[in-house]
């Protein structure tokens, strides 16, 4: 396959056959759909979200447990329990740790790498990508803000000029609106080592999910997927993309509600900031878990708009290499017979 060749880089960093990566989403990424990923050839990771290290911990034996596949896990910098969490992973030896929610320290990534992993952090700015690569990781995810769930201010095509087209000392991943076999073949041609997607893993069989939750994306739009705004600076809240319902006004309440409390000093920014995460992971289990639509939070990347079909994982597999397969023969007609 001409796909082959543009595999290879993401092959050797993840060390699975097609470099495909499920996004980490809490109560979502289980064991079980972090193997499924593994068998389909792809690259699975655990969401460590705000699990207590004894979750964790559980979580990683279970997915090694039913699977001999590489996979990672994802750690949330401004999680509570995220020093344990790191300190519990390098201890387990993963193979791949990403660092998401906001930039690691430098000695953080360091304590990574020393345990034997590969760091792979997420870079919304072109500024961020190059301060990372400088502090050691070892790859980039470019997550533009098309994704769902917690997103950087830069669309990915913006991400893909100014990044990935100038960078070429470490693999570069791509997250963000992606849903296609079509559209991966044409970022593997730009140089990208691989894609990420969530949205469009929510709507395979094997994802755990309510199925209220799984029919509500199937009948979404793309526009229906929505950014949190930020109300004011003193309470500096990553943005989430999500279906927009009766809980998306719920977090406008709380912003404000925290604002008056940190003005009236009865918290600090740091206890407000964990206010929010604890908002979005209670929200999130609500719908995810609960079935609730209507006050939980229904993280989607703009992608939902493609992901209309329920299918087997394995199916979604064939179908994105398939895709990408054709697309790249039709432009090899096109520019070279």
């Amino acid at each position: 396959m001409l796909l082959d060749r543009f595999f290879e880089k993401g092959r050797q960093f993840l060390g699975c056959q097609i470099p495909i990566m499920c996004g980490a989403m809490t109560w979502v990424s289980d064991p079980k759909l972090v193997s499924h990923m593994g068998r389909c050839g792809g690259f699975g990771l655990l969401a460590g979200g705000n699990a207590p290290i004894d979750v964790l911990r559980a979580e990683i034996e279970e997915t090694r447990s039913i699977s001999d596949k590489p996979f990672g896990v994802n750690l949330i910098t401004i999680a509570p329990a995220y020093q344990e969490q790191l300190a519990m992973v390098c201890e387990m030896r993963c193979r791949v740790i990403v660092f998401a929610g906001s930039i690691p320290r430098e000695n953080e990534i360091q304590r990574a790498k020393e345990s034997g992993a590969r760091v792979i952090c997420f870079a919304p700015t072109d500024q961020l990508a190059l301060k990372l690569i400088k502090m050691g990781t070892d790859a980039l995810i470019l997550e533009g803000s098309e994704a769902g769930g917690h997103i950087g201010p830069v669309s990915l095509t913006v991400l893909i000029q100014q990044i990935l087209f100038n960078v070429d000392s470490v693999p570069i991943f791509v997250a963000g609106g992606i849903a296609t076999g079509r559209m991966m073949a044409h970022l593997l041609m730009m140089g990208a080592a691989g894609i990420q997607m969530g949205t469009r893993f929510v709507m395979s069989e094997e994802c755990a999910v309510h199925p209220q939750f799984k029919e509500t994306f199937r009948r979404a739009k793309a526009r229906d997927a929505v950014a949190t705004p930020q109300f004011d600076s003193r309470l500096p809240v990553i943005p989430v993309r999500a279906l927009k319902n009766v809980g998306t006004n719920e977090f406008g309440k709380l912003q404000l509600h925290l604002i008056q409390k940190l003005e009236n000093k009865t918290i600090d920014r740091v206890e407000a900031q964990y206010e929010v995460e604890r908002f979005w992971m209670g929200a999130l289990k609500n719908a995810v878990v609960d079935g609730d639509m209507k006050k939980g939070s229904l993280m989607a990347g703009q992608s939902v708009g493609l992901a209309d079909k329920i299918l087997p994982l394995q199916g979604i597999f064939d179908e994105l290499v398939n895709d990408a397969e054709t697309e790249m023969q039709r432009l090899s007609k096109m520019f070279f017979n």
